[in-house]
């Protein structure tokens, strides 16, 4: 074969195989991105803002770096919602303030978030973290008309609509109250623009973390104490010794709207009240799957029970039989209904003393006004918690055992009251 010739092949061959090469990457290029497809970001090593030369973004890094970092890794950022989305307002906007030449609110306000959260601000307008929080405390009588009639069209709202400010709260008054009830119920309070609410209570900002809002310690920072004490109760339930013993291996950051049990072997509170879960969608209305008013001091069914019941009950079903689940809310309304009896027998003790003027008109003005309380507030409403979240200590001890024992002194002190005054017993 002649120089020429044994050229030409060389040539075939080395372009051949530089093909064949280019066809090997290209394939194990796209197996790579096929295999990757779908693949969570983890935000929390991505700083989405790194580089942006935004005038809120340059400035705050200075002026208060610790909210830029956590905004520069939340999924608002990664999709492109600037600080002015949120914050930035017409100047003639309620509750504006100047800033740096622009007008601004320094907490946005639901009326913000139901830009791109409509559906969500909507469930939460007619759940009970919305105006009955806010009015549980500082009462009905400032609302405007609007809101009279938003507030009256919600459960806990047409359940006793016509409430004035809570008697604890006025006996201890603004020295207290704002580090006190104010600081928890202000979820539903209404804003200068009218608007209801405070999302950032459950979703913290600024990085807006699934796993903060979907964790039990953020519900922990109202749900806790002798009132309502569901932190304490969830942790000693069955499902609360789970998310202890393995909840660091739970897929916090799924996807929201679809979570199965693979993601979630045992619920939180968001899972049971609020979160998509198997055949269950998702909802902001955290009575949407209540079937009492267990906050009363004598229980009744929550309007359209049947239905919220069955929401529930369907998350239920992604881990539990039917067997269990009949047993358990028949033996749960049984108990509910218990506690029904012991308090109305309370009323029924204190009702001749104000019918016969016994007793002082002012609240929590003598012990007695405390005792009465006490037993439903305290411990009726820990009794009947602790037997749906199925807490047992709390059930008994910290529930049903001391409502009998201040259901008997209550008895001591009404007998004592009658006598004094010359009454029969």
């Amino acid at each position: 074969m002649d120089q020429p010739k044994q050229q030409i092949n060389t040539l075939r061959v080395l372009i051949i195989g530089l093909i064949a090469v280019i066809l090997v990457l290209g394939v194990a290029l796209i197996i790579l991105v096929i295999g990757n497809a779908g693949q969570p970001v983890d935000l929390a090593e991505v700083d989405v803002l790194a580089g942006s030369n935004d005038e809120c973004v340059t400035c705050h890094r200075t002026a208060t770096p610790g909210i830029v970092d956590q905004y520069s890794h939340s999924s608002m950022a990664a999709a492109e919602v600037t600080c002015r989305k949120c914050h930035e307002v017409a100047a003639d906007y309620p509750g504006a303030v100047e800033h740096e030449g622009l007008y601004v609110l320094a907490s946005p306000t639901t009326a913000m978030c139901q830009t791109c959260h409509e559906a969500e601000v909507a469930q939460y307008y007619q759940s009970r973290h919305s105006l009955p929080s806010y009015v549980a405390v500082a009462g009905s009588k400032d609302l405007s008309p609007t809101l009279m009639a938003m507030y009256e069209a919600i459960p806990e709202g047409s359940f006793a609509p016509d409430k004035g400010r809570n008697a604890i709260a006025a006996l201890e008054g603004p020295a207290i109250t704002p580090f006190a009830c104010e600081n928890c119920h202000s979820i539903g309070a209404p804003a200068a623009d009218e608007s209801v609410g405070r999302c950032q209570k459950c979703h913290i900002r600024h990085e807006f973390s699934l796993e903060q809002a979907r964790k039990p310690e953020t519900c922990n920072n109202c749900h806790i104490g002798p009132d309502h004490p569901q932190w304490e109760i969830y942790q000693e339930s069955p499902h609360g010794i789970l998310y202890a013993t393995m909840g660091d291996n739970w897929n916090w950051d799924a996807e929201a709207g679809n979570l199965t049990v693979n993601d979630f072997p045992a619920p939180t509170c968001a899972l049971c009240h609020m979160s998509g879960f198997g055949a269950t969608g998702t909802t902001h209305d955290v009575g949407d799957r209540l079937s009492w008013f267990l906050f009363a001091s004598v229980s009744q069914k929550r309007p359209n029970w049947q239905d919220n019941r069955s929401h529930m009950q369907s998350v239920c079903f992604e881990c539990h039989n039917q067997n269990f689940i009949t047993a358990l809310y028949e033996d749960a309304d049984g108990a509910t209904e218990q506690v029904n009896t012991w308090v109305q027998e309370s009323n029924d003790l204190v009702a001749p003393l104000q019918k016969a003027g016994l007793i002082n008109t002012a609240d929590f003005s003598e012990p007695i006004d405390f005792t009465y309380f006490n037993l439903w507030h305290y411990w009726g409403r820990t009794t009947k918690f602790g037997t749906w979240m199925q807490g047992p200590d709390y059930t008994q001890w910290h529930g049903a055992y001391p409502l009998q024992e201040t259901l008997a002194d209550l008895k001591e002190m009404v007998d004592l009251k009658q006598q004094a005054a010359g009454a029969t017993p």
